[in-house]
């Protein structure tokens, strides 16, 4: 059975240690890093840099936190994600959302390159077949995985499982493309692009949101670069009118998820990733969006463990207890105390991932709760 070790939101008395970051350096010292990262070794700090107007990720003071741990037991950490959008422009987003290396302490680097074309095939099940993995990923021995608790429009719930499947993998390959790469999750099939005429406003909100400027509006009629094309999804998601689908299974996506993350993780030996799930700004969308919503429950605090469902699952439970927030999407929604919250704002069975990852034996629901003192 996993140990969760948990720290509360909530300040017990106004002293340091009861601050979020001071109970976040406690909970690394329970986990006791030294007895997972060796002196000298290479630590990717995986986490989300966020996007141009979406700013409630995992907060740069915790990342200090953790970066500063790994080095008190000699450990060598670096900060990264994968490429989103154009790798310089994320590396822009990054360092405007205060996360570079003068706030972090630590080299801050894109895992795939600036191009995100740097990955390697690695064997991924029966769904994804096989998977791109960022090559700093592939190569790097150990990795705490910073997640940012939310939640996802086709997923329903995103924690470690989503940080590690869509944010260890590169959007393409240099020679398959997106078939290769998160696109393979986000669209089932060929996963092209539908519009209906007759639902578009023309607004060209999704023109607007592709990262790689593939939509345009010619002689009234919406096009797209097929071949170029991430199946990000974000076109789909902001059109205002459901005149724009990108095909998928919501299903085999989160099936899908739980299958890329156990494929990482097989690019490690055992013990040598921990989790660290912030349950804070607690928002309805990922953070890959170009807004951020405010919270749709409050702070909840931040749980640590080496086991990827053991953190999740006791993030959900945690979740489910939650009230909804007023003056918020729950609220907007009609959502009561009591209900479960994610579910009724996205209306997705989220546990699907959860069940695959126990199925896939990268881990237990079973786990052992350890408050911090």
């Amino acid at each position: 059975m996993a140990q969760v070790y948990f720290a509360t939101a909530r300040v017990g008395k106004w002293k340091y240690d009861d601050s979020m970051p001071g109970k976040l350096e406690r909970l690394l010292k329970k986990a006791d890093l030294g007895t997972y990262f060796e002196k000298k070794e290479w630590v990717a700090v995986k986490t989300h840099f966020g996007s141009d107007g979406a700013h409630r990720i995992v907060r740069p003071t915790f990342l200090r936190k953790i970066a500063d741990g790994l080095k008190a037991v000699g450990a060598r950490p670096f900060v990264t994600d994968t490429v989103r959008i154009l790798g310089l422009d994320y590396l822009e987003v990054a360092n405007y959302n205060g996360i570079n290396h003068l706030s972090v302490g630590v080299p801050v680097i894109l895992a795939d390159g600036i191009f995100g074309h740097d990955n390697l095939m690695v064997r991924a099940g029966e769904i994804l077949g096989e998977i791109a993995v960022a090559a700093a990923i592939y190569d790097v021995p150990a990795m705490v995985v910073c997640s940012h608790v939310k939640g996802h429009i086709q997923a329903g719930y995103a924690g470690a499982i989503k940080n590690l499947a869509m944010g260890a993998v590169s959007s393409t390959h240099r020679h398959c493309g997106w078939k290769c790469g998160r696109g393979a999750m986000h669209a089932t099939g060929e996963g092209k692009l539908v519009w209906d005429a007759e639902k578009c406003t023309f607004c060209f909100q999704c023109q607007e949101i592709c990262p790689l400027e593939c939509i345009n509006f010619a002689d009234g009629e919406m096009r797209y670069d097929n071949e170029k094309c991430w199946r990000c999804g974000r076109c789909a998601r902001v059109c205002p009118s459901d005149g724009l689908e990108l095909p998928g299974d919501d299903t085999l996506f989160m099936r899908s998820l739980a299958e890329a993350a156990a494929a990482v993780l097989t690019t490690f030996q055992p013990k040598k990733v921990l989790y660290v799930n912030f349950l804070t700004e607690i928002q309805p969308e990922c953070d890959c969006m170009p807004a951020a919503e405010v919270p749709i429950m409050q702070d909840l605090g931040i749980l640590v463990t080496d086991d990827i469902v053991a953190v999740e699952q006791a993030s959900i439970d945690m979740l489910l207890k939650a009230k909804p927030l007023p003056q918020s999407l729950a609220q907007d929604m009609g959502v009561k105390d009591g209900d479960d919250i994610l579910m009724k704002l996205h209306n997705k069975h989220y546990h699907i991932q959860i069940e695959e990852a126990v199925r896939l034996g990268i881990g237990s629901r079973e786990y052992e709760l350890i408050m911090l003192e």
